[in-house]
């Protein structure tokens, strides 16, 4: 059986600055590998960075199907999905994520997606409810600060 991998707790350091925030729940983020890209060099720098930034970090591991992406973010209660893919399959995979989560379910999450992304396709992952796709050298501090405030204001509605 293919359990996820819990990885990279907070350093001591980013808990004390997280437990002076008003957030009153670490967030808890799912990194996943989807479908057949062996890539993952940049899923693992995305780790190290959620957890840098207080983050709980899930990665599920290599060649996520999207249903074991959905059946690993009900167990693991997650609050965001980060889907990693760099072969161009994106317009394909990323909805079949979304479409498993709500088959079980679950429209609290927020999804975003990373990779080689072409502007055009943009558009037509947020409509299918993938926010914040990011391609390579995008500055980690931007996907964090994407995550938290639309974070927030998934919470808050």
């Amino acid at each position: 059986m293919n359990f996820p991998i819990k990885v990279l707790k907070p350093s001591l350091y980013f808990q004390d600055i997280m437990s002076q925030k008003t957030q009153t729940k670490r967030i808890r983020i799912l990194v996943s590998k989807l479908g057949l890209d062996g890539h993952d060099r940049g899923a693992l720098v995305l780790c190290r960075a959620f957890r840098d930034a207080g983050m709980e970090v899930i990665y599920s591991g290599l060649f996520a199907t999207p249903d074991r992406i959905a059946q690993i973010a009900e167990d693991e209660d997650v609050n965001v999905i980060a889907l990693s893919l760099l072969n161009g399959a994106h317009l394909t995979l990323f909805p079949r994520v979304v479409k498993a989560l709500r088959e079980k379910g679950i429209s609290d999450v927020l999804v975003i997606g990373g990779g080689v992304i072409p502007h055009d396709d943009k558009q037509a992952l947020e409509k299918a409810g993938v926010l914040g796709n990011f391609g390579p050298g995008t500055p980690l501090p931007t996907i964090i600060d994407f995550i938290q405030s639309n974070l927030t204001k998934t919470r808050k509605s």
